[in-house]
């Protein structure tokens, strides 16, 4: 998720309910590979991960086989676990350079990006010698209309490691409920295409999930190896912590955890990337007390993690609670 799952909020994700797996943001293979030498470093900045965070999947977008070929080395020689090519994002921006969700339309072009991907990851770790890591893509099921027969067995015979399905086609958006028998279908055309293959790719369903419990309530529906969640660990990196839910959380922690989070965006990509993304992320922590709408508007007038301490250590629910001690 652009602007929202960055270093800084995937750190502290990690320490506070650590997925399976997680995902960078996307990140240009055009420009990581033809930008200015400048324009590259500060690209790279959102492929920095932490230990914590592994396993780790680098995720990319374009439409250059060439450039995509040059991603895949690069995902081998920053040490990720895995390589993704997005072909699901639907911003326009992203469409208007045939990747993401424009992939949908061309589905050989898309089958090339993934054997560039993978030729450029296993040729980079046998120079290194090191272990081949794992190629995924993450796509809609479908462009205008469902295509899961047409579109999806393109992708699956490419054998890809996992292909994380998000329920909706791309002219949907998120503007419709997401539609999980989608996944069902894709797993049951999986299990038809890769047939007597030793190692089947692995299907992850997206879209609409609520929480972990949720997910596992939809995997044993679909018959999914698993599920991708996105927009509901917005606000509540507690999202995977075993045996607490966003409710549980005192308004205290939520405060503490908001403050580390801020320092941390400062530290890491204060200097590239605008202060504004830290308040999508305060409209998602400050909620559910008395007082919260107040302090969120106060937050919303911040322009600094020096700001937001002073604000929030000023704040009737931080003096109350001593929070910090």
């Amino acid at each position: 998720m652009a602007d929202v799952t960055d270093a800084a909020f995937r750190r502290v994700i990690a320490q506070y309910g650590k997925p399976d797996v997680t995902w960078t943001e996307f990140v240009s293979a055009d420009g990581l590979a033809l930008a200015p030498e400048e324009g590259k470093k500060k690209l790279l900045r959102d492929l920095v991960y932490s230990e914590s965070e592994r396993p780790i999947v680098a995720q990319f977008f374009g439409a250059n086989p060439e450039t995509m070929y040059e991603a895949g080395k690069l995902a081998v020689r920053l040490g990720f676990d895995g390589a993704d090519i997005n072909m699901g994002c639907p911003d326009k921006s992203v469409m208007r350079q045939k990747a993401g969700a424009a992939l949908i339309r061309t589905p050989a072009l898309a089958r090339e990006l993934i054997k560039a991907l993978r030729r450029g990851a296993e040729e980079e770790a046998m120079h290194l010698g090191v272990p081949m890591i794992g190629i995924s893509v993450k796509t809609r099921v479908g462009y205008g209309k469902v295509e899961i027969e047409e579109w999806m067995s393109q992708l699956l015979a490419e054998d890809l490691d996992a292909l994380i399905v998000h329920c909706r086609t791309m002219k949907e958006m998120s503007k419709v409920p997401a539609r999980w028998e989608h996944v069902k279908e894709t797993v049951a055309l999986r299990d038809k295409v890769q047939q007597g293959k030793e190692k089947k790719t692995l299907i992850l369903g997206n879209g609409d999930i609520l929480d972990t419990d949720d997910a596992r309530k939809k995997i044993l529906d679909t018959g999914a190896d698993g599920a991708m969640l996105g927009r509901a660990i917005f606000g509540n990196p507690w999202l995977f912590a075993k045996g607490r839910t966003v409710d549980m959380i005192s308004p205290k922690e939520k405060l503490k955890v908001l403050l580390e989070h801020t320092k941390l965006f400062a530290k890491l990509i204060g200097d590239i990337k605008s202060f504004a993304i830290m308040k999508k992320h305060y409209k998602a922590y400050v909620n559910g007390w008395d007082g919260a709408k107040e302090l969120r508007m106060k937050l919303m007038e911040t322009n600094s993690a020096e700001e937001v301490e002073t604000t929030l250590k000023n704040d009737p629910i931080w003096i109350t609670h001593h929070v910090g001690k």
